[in-house]
Formats: structure tokens, C-alpha cells, sequence
């Protein structure tokens, strides 16, 4: 593991090979994208990292932005001498990617974005979790996580998983998590995402109660030429739907690399 400015980020692949920066979700850490790293490790250099507050990155006093966090991948980049890159995030991530593709396109070979929206959420539900965690640590969230995060089948047949997954959310520092949750509070990109040039994909979970088929969607018709894939999954679906996740991951990638030849 390796830090700068705080942020923690570790890389896998070949270091020759197109970068490509994976965002983890909010309440987890780099871990999450473990299920995508045997399919892409071969012909891509892998670099993971922890969003601000989460895992083994700190989080800086004051208020957070999305501002903030678009910045701490284009200081990880600069880190590792890294130009452009591929970019996959998911749900928070997927916001923060969105960010970079409006304000730092020249820094963004393609865009995936999973699970996502343009706006997150509301000004006061953000406000109340944030005041929940803060006052109550993480528990009352954690508890509620699994539904939100996973279809009932998952749940039931999967519990070492599920399990994982809300162990990371329940260990995540609950001011790193609330000022988070303070950045999602005011992030709205509804006016601005129509500016990305990136190629850019949409992963949608049909049965997403966070993220919904309809926010999807709403990128999809405002950022030019992007296209959408709907899995069957819910928020989480890199996780839940690895294999599918993997596959829609690496076509567009492939496609996007053919056609910028």
C-alpha cells in the first residue's frame, strides 16, 4: 500500500500497460474491486485506491467536497506519473467520475460509471446520515446495508460476502464516512455531465434501490454517444454480478481502444 496526501492506493499489472483507476462506493474500500482484478490484471495496470476517510486513506479536517475527491484521483495520477487513464467507479465513485470527466477530461482515456447518478440522493436525507453517524458511529448503517447493497438471493446465499462488505462498512471511520456524506449532500452534476467527451459507460442494477435504471438513464441521454448496460444486480453490482460486470467492463474497453486507433 502507498500513500500520498493522505490517500492510500495500490496498484497490480503490468506498469507498461493502459492505466485504469478503480472508485470504491461509499462505506467501502479498494477491497471491493477484487472480483474484477484477475479479468483485467493481464492488460491493464490495476491502481485502487481508498476514497478520502475510508480504509487506510485519512480524512482531512473540514468539510468535504466532490471537488476534493475528483482531486485525490488526479493527485494519485500524478503520483504515479500516470497521464490518462481508463476510470471505473461505483455509485460515490461514479459521481466522482463524472466530475473528472466534466473538469479533467484531459486526464480520461474512457468513463465507466456504475450504479450511479448525476445527483445522489437529496441535500437532507445526505444531512441526516451524516448527523446519524456522527453522533451514533456506524452501526444503525451497517445493519441496514445489506438490503440496499444486495437482491434478497444474494443475502441468502451468499452471507460470507455479504458479510465482508458490510464489515467494511461497519470499521469505516464514522467522521470519514459523515464528511463524505456531506460532499454527496451538495454534489449535482444534473447541469454539467452533457460537457463529458470521454467515452463513457453507464452499469445499471435492475433492482438497485439507490441507483435506479431511470438515473442511468438520465446520463445516458445527456453525455454525448455514452451507452448503457443493465445487469442483474442490485447496488452493488460489481460484486454481485462480477461475471456479467467483467464482461460489459472489457467489451466497451476493447471497442473504445479500436475505435480511438
Amino acid at each position: 500500500m502507498q500513500h500520498v496526501n493522505g490517500i492510500a492506493y495500490t496498484t497490480a499489472g503490468p506498469q507498461d500497460a493502459p492505466a485504469i483507476v478503480f472508485s470504491n462506493s461509499l462505506g467501502t474500500t479498494l477491497e471491493m474491486w477484487s472480483p474484477q482484478l484477475d479479468a483485467l490484471a493481464e492488460r491493464y495496470r490495476i491502481v485502487r485506491y481508498d476514497t478520502r476517510g475510508h480504509g487506510d486513506s485519512i480524512s482531512s479536517p473540514g468539510p468535504c467536497t466532490l471537488d476534493m475527491l475528483g482531486q485525490d484521483v488526479l493527485t494519485v495520477l500524478d503520483a504515479l506519473a500516470i497521464e490518462r487513464a481508463h476510470f471505473c467507479g461505483i455509485s460515490m465513485g461514479g459521481l466522482t467520475g463524472q466530475w473528472l470527466g466534466v473538469h479533467a477530461c484531459e486526464r480520461i482515456d474512457t468513463l465507466i460509471v456504475a450504479n450511479t447518478a448525476a445527483r445522489i440522493g437529496s441535500y437532507e436525507g445526505w444531512s441526516q446520515r451524516a448527523a446519524l453517524v456522527r453522533a451514533r458511529g456506524m452501526n444503525e448503517v451497517a445493519d441496514g446495508a445489506a438490503g440496499r447493497w444486495f437482491t434478497t438471493e444474494v443475502i441468502e446465499r451468499r452471507p460470507n460476502v455479504v458479510a465482508r462488505l458490510t464489515d467494511q462498512l461497519r470499521a469505516t471511520p464514522q467522521h470519514g464516512y459523515a464528511a463524505c456524506c456531506d460532499a454527496l449532500s451538495t454534489a449535482d452534476l444534473r447541469g454539467e455531465i452533457e460537457r463529458i467527451a470521454a467515452p463513457t459507460l453507464v452499469i445499471a442494477g435492475r433492482y438497485d434501490p439507490v441507483t435506479t435504471i431511470d438515473d442511468a438513464r438520465f446520463i445516458v441521454d445527456r453525455v454525448p454517444g455514452a451507452r448503457m448496460v443493465a445487469l442483474d444486480a442490485s447496488h452493488l453490482s460489481n460484486v454481485e454480478a462480477a461475471q456479467a460486470f467483467n464482461a460489459a467492463l472489457l467489451a466497451f474497453l476493447t471497442q473504445s481502444e479500436r475505435e480511438q486507433r
